[in-house]
């Protein structure tokens, strides 16, 4: 009887220790955000894309430049087909940026002329606590 009350103690604990983490963990808003951008590149709304990215982005790329690149990326992979989460991973410092809270995720992604790519989108948390895309590649 002791066994099971501890066993149910513990299970308690260890499911309140797992809600507590999920709701601290920057991840899930980062990936939310993540998929509102990606559904904009997947309907070649490329100038919107680059008006919901990060500051940080939109600094470093002329709208003009993001919406050739992407238009030409995107033209020859075709329409995505699908998109699998490879991974999703908090960092504090990434090379070549300004250290702050950064995701980056990874997804396996098919396309209608590739299929088999790795997108790696990278959002970063912006002054006013939004997450917005600061990086995006896919190889």
């Amino acid at each position: 009887m002791k066994l099971l009350a501890i066993t149910a103690l513990l299970t308690g604990i260890l499911s309140q220790s797992v809600a507590a983490a999920q709701e601290t963990s920057p991840v899930p808003q980062a990936q939310a955000a993540v998929s509102q951008w990606l559904a904009l590149l997947d309907k070649d709304q490329f100038a919107e894309s680059w008006e919901q990215s990060a500051t940080l982005l939109r600094q470093s790329v002329p709208q003009s430049k993001w919406q050739e690149a992407m238009t030409g990326i995107r033209t020859s992979l075709g329409t995505a087909v699908s998109r699998k989460l490879k991974s999703a991973d908090f960092k504090s410092s990434l090379p070549g940026a300004p250290d702050g809270e950064y995701v980056v995720i990874q997804y396996e992604t098919r396309y209608t002329n590739k299929a088999a790519a790795i997108e790696t989108i990278t959002p970063m948390k912006e002054k006013d606590g939004s997450w917005h895309v600061s990086g995006y590649y896919i190889r």
